[in-house]
């Protein structure tokens, strides 16, 4: 990988006739350097059982050779061939609701004999056909793998088996997961009931927590093989992707990212994002910033639109600012998906760069304009992030979450993780994304926010309180410190009042109740949920306004040891929890001159591979705008302007800027 991987997703097999050296030669032109083949045709590979064909692979390789395109080949077992699932129906998941049928894809059981048999097959003939060829750069596993609602007897005699390794005896199990309820307790391992119709939120808990391994363990089986087929220069990746919202949005419920990455050599994720006048760049920011955190480094984007669904179609500029978006988080590779629209099936209207007419059209021309940036960009390519804040990711909390949600399924994990992490990038602060795993490196950070950490055991909270005492400013949400590890809710007085100064026990759905602060605007409300906090040595910045409850606050800090604790007890609007955070950063002398500027400039940094500073300023609005540049002196990469510190940057609809500073 020399310079920034561009390109997308190639699928020959689609072809509706034959084009492969004219779409070639279009890549080339549109400065594309990539393709990914192969993860989604496997019935092509293997039409028969034990027949095998890759012509379609091999030709597209050595078409991309001549064209000096580099080749990603994906293993093709997330969709798998009708005949299989004839021959063996065992193989499709059962979810607790019934067998799945044979249609849509990723409706197998990971764990099943039959099918991890076939798998293996198909992804050896398929090394054997692709990885010696010189421009395969890299295996990308499967697609987008979770563990689909598996639930079959197979999958319950191994949960079982994990709970007996985890409990040693039920008494144990018993006890940790309160069984005593409702009649639930069992007196032999024989007892342990289908978890599928279980009201115990432990027991559910760690049955999702089990199954995520099971993706773990699914991905590392599948490095391993293809590891065997490997050259020293190439990586092995996947493809994560995030929380669905109508597009990428946060945490991924059904996998452990930070556990799953530990099967690859290069990190790759799918970040879709809204467009139009919905674009924001947050997502990049959110989903990028989780990406980096898994192994503190560079990435892939290995999937995100071009044009997309029907509300994704980009204004022109939309599509270079999404681009440089993800540079600016840390990527070293940005593909669409895909090439060319499908004429056929599911997907007709997720359209890719070139439309159903597969003409040169406004997407790929500005696709180009891309191409030839980023090869001015290159030595870009391994940019490194140096963030002083960090947002405490945990898929515990959000199974916590989502097992006791919030009134009406108002707000749910990832709505706090959002409302957290868009509160800072609006306010010009990038965050990192850390994990429960990343206790050891919490002193690295001036400020750690902790969104809904309703689940974690002590050790994990003990760190947090360290962190403080150390001279850390810890910034807690609501319903953080509830449960432990096996949602157990604690009985010690919340939410750790050795850490925060305060304790509750008492909480409601708010109708709107009014907020008192000089912090806060006018007119500033508590929703969702509110904590009626007893203050005990922490300073209250923020109290409720109600006549039976305005005894009680609905923000504090607490000063302990060097450091500080905030926690936010309500769930209240972005326009309030800014002006918080503000005060919270300048605590932490973490506010300068950038700050001065606000969404939609958003003003991204990092650090070249020379060792010299780079700032991206981005303007998120369809009008011109006028920004002052507050960095040393640099060089626009982008048009080749030298600007000086306090120059005035003056931006286009969609514009960008991307400064390195003088050696």
């Amino acid at each position: 990988m020399k310079g920034i991987l561009f390109g997308c997703a190639y699928y020959d097999e689609y072809m509706v006739y034959e084009r492969l050296e004219k779409d070639m030669q279009m890549m080339n032109e549109a400065g594309m350097n990539t393709i990914r083949i192969a993860e989604s045709t496997w019935s092509c590979h293997e039409p028969q059982d034990g027949v095998f064909d890759f012509s379609h692979v091999e030709r597209v390789i050595e078409a991309a050779d001549k064209a000096g395109i580099s080749v990603i080949v994906g293993t093709p077992t997330y969709a798998i061939p009708p005949w299989l699932a004839a021959k063996h129906p065992e193989i499709l998941a059962d979810t607790g609701h019934g067998r799945e049928k044979y249609g849509r894809r990723q409706n197998m059981d990971i764990t099943s004999p039959a099918y991890l048999y076939h798998a293996e097959r198909i992804i050896r003939k398929l090394m054997e056909a692709s990885a010696k060829a010189p421009n395969v750069i890299g295996v990308q596993l499967d697609n987008e793998t979770k563990h689909y609602g598996t639930c079959s007897a197979n999958v319950q005699k191994m949960f079982l088996a994990h709970l007996k390794s985890e409990f040693g005896d039920v008494s144990r199990l018993n006890k940790a997961f309160g069984f005593n309820y409702w009649s639930n307790s069992v007196s032999s391992w024989e007892d342990v009931p289908d978890v599928t119709g279980s009201i115990n939120a432990s027991f559910v808990a760690e049955f999702n927590k089990f199954r995520r391994n099971l993706v773990t363990e699914f991905l590392s089986w599948q490095s391993q093989i293809v590891k065997g087929y490997l050259r020293d220069d190439q990586f092995v990746t996947h493809n994560f992707d995030y929380h669905w919202k109508g597009n990428s949005y946060g945490i991924q419920p059904d996998v452990n990212h930070k556990h799953a990455q530990k099967a690859l050599t290069l990190v790759g994720c799918d970040i879709y994002h809204p467009s139009q006048d919905l674009l924001t760049g947050a997502e990049a920011a959110v989903c990028g910033a989780a990406a980096y955190g898994l192994k503190k480094r560079n990435y892939l984007v290995l999937e995100t639109q071009a044009q997309g669904l029907t509300n994704w179609t980009p204004y022109p500029g939309q599509l270079r600012l999404q681009a440089l978006s993800h540079l600016a988080s840390g990527a070293s590779g940005i593909m669409y998906w895909h090439w060319h629209s499908i004429h056929h099936s599911n997907e007709t209207f997720w359209k890719g760069v070139l439309s159903h007419d597969l003409e040169p059209n406004e997407t790929y021309w500005e696709a180009s304009q891309i191409g030839k940036e980023l090869e001015s960009l290159s030595q870009l390519k391994d940019l490194k992030k140096a963030s002083q804040v960090a947002i405490l990711a945990s898929n515990e909390s959000l199974e916590g979450i989502e097992r006791f949600p919030f009134p009406g399924g108002k707000l749910d994990y990832n709505d706090v993780f959002r409302w957290m992490h868009d509160s800072l990038y609006e306010m010009n602060i990038e965050a990192d994304v850390i994990f429960p795993e990343d206790c050891e490196d919490l002193d690295k950070y001036k400020m750690i926010l902790v969104p809904a950490l309703c689940c974690a055991p002590d050790s994990l909270l003990d760190a947090l309180g360290a962190y403080t005492s150390n001279g850390g400013f810890l910034v807690s949400s609501f319903k953080s410190g509830f449960f432990n590890e096996y949602m157990e809710a604690r009985h010690e007085i919340m939410p750790l009042p050795h850490v925060f100064g305060i304790a509750y026990d008492a909480f409601t759905e708010p109708r709107e109740v009014p907020l008192i602060s000089p912090l806060l605007p006018e007119g500033a409300k508590a929703s969702v949920w509110m904590e009626m906090l007893r203050p005990e040595s922490a300073e209250v910045l923020v109290w409720y306004n109600h006549p039976s409850w305005g005894k009680y606050a609905a923000v504090t800090k607490e000063k302990r040891g060097n450091g500080s604790a905030a926690y936010i007890g309500c769930y209240m609007d972005k326009d309030c929890l800014k002006p918080l955070l503000e005060s919270f950063l300048k605590d932490a002398g973490l506010w300068g001159e950038p700050q001065n500027a606000q969404f939609p400039i958003i003003i991204r940094n990092g650090i070249a591979q020379s060792g010299q500073a780079v700032h991206f300023y981005f303007n998120f609005s369809p009008d011109s705008a006028k920004q002052p540049y507050y960095h040393e002196d640099a060089v626009d990469l982008l048009a080749g302007k030298e600007y000086a510190k306090g120059g005035l940057l003056e931006f286009e609809p969609w514009g960008a800027f991307a400064l390195l500073e003088k050696a």
